[in-house]
């Protein structure tokens, strides 16, 4: 497969398309000339009052992006692998960073759905300031610095975009693509930090149940992998795109 010359970027939850100016520029430099283009999620920046769940979100996505090589983290690989099975030809090919193709368990699942809830409710109680220094507050962004928390992006969002995207396309409201897993024919890179085991563990079996799927672990890392270790990241990338 030839080398992209157009790679689409899907952020995470809270987050805009903002929060990839940091690894942008690293990429360019490591692919050379590639048209890079960050897209807003349905309730986040400029698709703020957009309402859509996972597979519309994949809609969006595409539509924006058309056909090319796709990279999302956590939330943004959610919509991504949504996008590698519902929009197979224009996905060139996949990375997952810190990505899950859902929670088996329909109880588990329920009760992740009560609890974005519960988290949708919160924030639009408490507004996107408050709310946002909560969520990274969470051990999961443990690795984030001030800077690289990027919380001047996030609170650009709305109360209201961000609590549509927890009911809409949250984890909770997300059902399981294990089984379909197998369907995908494109060249798959999940990328996860080697200090982040939960998604580590996902990562793994993301890249066993993906026909061509290969899995790198990042050291230095947590779950913001490209945030945490934006260099290591690119690396990653441009070895897997030179191979396949």
């Amino acid at each position: 497969m030839p080398d992209p010359r157009r790679i689409v970027l899907a952020h995470g939850f809270t987050q805009t398309s903002g929060s990839w100016a940091t690894t942008t520029p690293i990429l360019r430099r490591a692919l050379g000339e590639c048209e890079l283009l960050a897209v807003d999620l349905p309730g986040h920046g400029s698709a703020g009052d957009v309402r859509a769940d996972l597979w519309g979100s994949a809609d969006h996505l595409v539509e924006l992006g058309g056909r090319a090589v796709y990279v999302g983290y956590s939330m943004g690989g959610r919509v991504a692998l949504h996008a590698a099975l519902s929009h197979p030809a224009a996905v060139e090919r996949l990375v997952l960073i810190g990505a899950t193709a859902g929670i088996d368990d329909a109880n588990e699942r329920a009760a992740r759905r009560a609890a974005d809830e519960r988290l949708a409710d919160h924030v639009e109680r408490v507004g996107v300031g408050q709310f946002v220094d909560e969520w990274l507050a969470n051990p999961l962004f443990s690795g984030l610095t001030s800077e690289t928390a990027q919380r001047d992006d996030r609170v650009q969002n709305t109360a209201e975009g961000l609590a549509a995207s927890l009911r809409l396309s949250g984890t909770g409201a997300q059902m399981p693509l294990w089984d379909r897993l197998g369907t995908l024919t494109v060249p798959v890179l999940v990328l996860a930090g080697a200090d982040d085991p939960k998604f580590r563990a996902l990562g793994e079996r993301l890249a066993t149940a993906i026909p061509n799927a290969d899995l790198v672990v990042v050291e230095g890392a947590g779950h913001c992998v490209h945030l945490e270790q934006p260099a290591r990241t690119v690396a990653a990338i441009r070895s897997w795109i030179a191979t396949t």
